[in-house]
C-alpha cells in the first residue's frame, strides 16, 4: 500500500520537471529514494525518461538541417507534455507508470 505522502511526492516530481527539470526530481528522488520504493521508481523512471527525449530531442535539432527535424521536434514536444501529465496523474494515483519509447539505463 502506497501512502499518500509518497503519491504526492511521486506527483510533485513530475510537475516540478515543467520548471526545474533536473534539480526538483533529483532533489526529491535523491532524499526520499531510500524511504520509498514508490518513489524510487518513479525516480528512475523520470530520469530515464529524461535521458531519453533529451538524445530524441538532439537528434530531431540536427534533422532540422534536412527539415524533417521540424516536425520532429514538434512531437516531441506535444509527447513530453503528455506523458509528464499522465505519469502525475498515475503517480499520484498510486501506480506505476512506465513510458514509452525510453531506454531503461538507470535500473
Amino acid at each position: 500500500m502506497v501512502k499518500s505522502e509518497e503519491k504526492m511526492l511521486a506527483a510533485l516530481m513530475y510537475v516540478l520537471s515543467f520548471f526545474a527539470p533536473v534539480l526538483g526530481p533529483l532533489i526529491i528522488w535523491l532524499i526520499k529514494r531510500e524511504e520509498s520504493s514508490f518513489i524510487d521508481y518513479h525516480g528512475k523512471e523520470y530520469f530515464n525518461f529524461f535521458i531519453s527525449y533529451t538524445v530524441y530531442l538532439f537528434i530531431s535539432s540536427l534533422l532540422t538541417i534536412i527539415l524533417i527535424g521540424f516536425v520532429a521536434l514538434a512531437a516531441l514536444g506535444i509527447m513530453l507534455f503528455v506523458f509528464t501529465i499522465i505519469a502525475a496523474i498515475k503517480a499520484y494515483e498510486g501506480e506505476e507508470y512506465q513510458f514509452p519509447l525510453i531506454f531503461r539505463l538507470i535500473k
